[in-house]
């Protein structure tokens, strides 16, 4: 019980980065490395201006308009300089290790317990607790707001193209300027959940970033094999029970002894896993298919 809990905590969290991955993975087809540098980016700016007297919503909110910045960026290299859309995120990525290092004037900062955080107004007795209401609010607010945001007409249009570019610009959208938006808003989620788990943790660090893009396209794809076919918003609500499900694995295989050392190996094999398992799946309808034509045949 104890690790469902513990994994229901860490996975709202978690959700809210998985979801901004959602966003460029499947509206734009792209994979963001980004990610990698805009999750710690979110915590870094948080946790800074925490430590320096801000309130916390606030201080959370600039970690994710840095976020939104990072976006920026890697969505001006890509649409404007033409610059390919996985070295964009790798370029990113990697300036922002020392804008973050700049940012919190060394490699980590450590919240102590007299620093306020979104968590501190929340008294369930229990952190863990405190974190679960905290990630269910958030989450909702999230979830809404793109379902109310991608319904609008800069929404649909970010959504048209994402499915035909040449289409989308037919009709006189400004492929761009969409593209961009949606790395702004991607990666805006993406240091907002690196901000909750700065405050979660109780510190920053410049390399927690590690990984995010593994564990956010785990969630995902757990969220797809789930159930299939379904609508934008109830695509993102999967994807919460997704990053829920994938934290309880970790939780479960480290509970087991296996050593931490290996986590990141475990991360990787286990991406692969879930990304082998709809051609796994397909292979074995299309077997048995053959199988009971060949029985029909017989008989």
């Amino acid at each position: 019980m104890d690790i469902l809990i513990s994994s229901i905590s860490q996975g709202l969290l978690w959700s809210v980065m998985a979801i901004g991955v959602y966003l460029t993975f499947r509206i734009l087809d792209i994979a963001d490395m980004t990610a990698e540098g805009s999750f710690p980016l979110g915590a870094a700016i948080t946790a800074h201006q925490l430590v320096s007297g801000t309130g916390p919503v606030l201080a959370t909110l600039y970690g994710a308009l840095g976020g939104a910045v990072a976006g920026l960026v890697s969505g001006v290299l890509h649409t404007k300089l033409k610059i390919p859309d996985l070295l964009t995120g790798i370029l990113t990525m990697t300036g922002l290790y020392s804008v973050n290092l700049f940012v919190m004037g060394r490699p980590n900062v450590s919240l102590l317990s007299d620093v306020k955080t979104v968590f501190t107004p929340v008294d369930f007795g229990d952190p863990t607790l405190n974190a679960i209401a905290v990630g269910l609010v958030v989450a909702a607010i999230v979830i809404a707001g793109l379902v109310y945001f991608f319904n609008t007409e800069m929404g649909l249009a970010a959504r048209a193209v994402g499915d035909n570019q040449a289409m989308s610009a037919a009709n006189g959208i400004n492929n761009d300027t969409m593209k961009i938006v949606v790395y702004m808003v991607s990666n805006a989620l993406i240091a907002l959940s690196g901000a909750l788990m700065a405050q979660t943790n109780g510190f920053a660090d410049s390399s927690m970033g590690i990984g995010t893009i593994v564990i956010a396209l785990s969630a995902i794809i757990i969220a797809e094999i789930l159930i299939r076919n379904l609508s934008f918003g109830w695509r993102l609500v999967t994807i919460i029970a997704g990053a829920i499900i994938y934290r309880w694995i970790i939780a479960w295989v480290l509970d087991r002894g296996v050593d931490p050392n290996a986590l990141r190996l475990f991360y990787a094999l286990m991406l692969v896993l879930f990304l082998a398992l709809p051609l796994i799946r397909k292979q074995f309808q299309q077997s048995m298919a053959r199988r009971e034509n060949r029985r029909r045949m017989n008989e």
